[in-house]
């Protein structure tokens, strides 16, 4: 069996003293691949780093909405030379709309579109953070779909409802869940954890952040998205084996990726 975990941070500090045993739990519990994510592009060089050390890991480069008052006329610029400058970059991102904790919308609004133009530029997937956002967010999609093409991408740790997850469906995303759907009160995540088809679902640790029960309130890590792909299958009654099977599928079409 094989898993991919579509989302880490393993550059954080809390990582470094024990990446190597951190390498040793994924593998022996069946994580093949991870997708690197960036917060922003001054992450770019430990980032790479660390997949010197990991040929597993992939990665992205992009600039998170929290961090968007870090954009300046050179970020673009930043983010398109980086994305070309090494083939492991199979994304750009995080990048997306956070209104919970910010309200500078026009600001953040502006940041996504000139990364999803990179994005399109570079035919490579985005990576979207979302949160309390979903309705402006799917209006700018679809103003830039209509304007300027789309791109294809992924809704990560996705906390959305119902009836937002068909939103970006239509769009043509791929939903990501985290630990967040193996927490007792997320009905609506659960709920949209049944409706996304088999063939647009990924799974997730966001490592540090977010851990799935049984490990709550514990540092997240990559070996812990099993719990989240155990869940998952027990939640759409299915096997942990085609759930498995199905989500590394869409992770390697979505990101390009080819494992040995």
């Amino acid at each position: 069996m094989q898993l991919i975990d579509t989302h880490v941070h393993v550059n954080f500090d809390v990582f470094q003293e024990d990446l190597i045993l951190l390498q040793k739990r994924w593998q022996e519990a069946g994580v093949v691949h991870l997708v690197h994510s960036c917060v922003e592009p001054t992450e770019f060089g430990s980032i790479q780093a660390i997949a010197d050390k990991f040929s597993e890991l992939s990665f992205a480069v992009g600039l998170h909405p929290l961090d968007c008052e870090k954009w300046t006329s050179q970020t673009a610029e930043r983010i398109l030379e980086l994305a070309k400058s090494d083939p492991r970059v199979v994304a750009i991102g995080e990048m997306g709309l956070d209104l919970y904790k910010a309200d500078n919308y026009e600001q953040q609004q502006k940041v996504l579109q000139a990364q999803l133009e990179i994005a399109r530029q570079l035919d490579k997937p985005v990576i979207i953070h979302c949160r309390d956002a979903a309705a402006p967010l799917r209006e700018l999609f679809e103003n830039f779909w209509r304007e300027r093409g789309p791109v294809r991408g992924v809704m990560h740790c996705w906390g959305g409802t119902p009836e937002e997850t068909k939103w970006f469906l239509d769009l043509g995303f791929y939903i990501s869940f985290s630990g967040i759907v193996t927490f007792k009160n997320a009905r609506q995540i659960k709920e949209s954890a049944c409706l996304v088809p088999s063939d647009r679902l990924l799974i997730e640790t966001d490592c540090p952040f977010l851990a799935p029960v049984p490990k709550r309130g514990k540092r997240n890590e990559p070996s812990y998205v099993r719990y989240v792909a155990e869940y998952l299958a027990s939640l759409r009654q299915t096997s942990l084996e085609s759930l498995a099977r199905e989500t590394t599928n869409n992770a390697c079409q979505l990101f390009q990726l080819s494992l040995g």
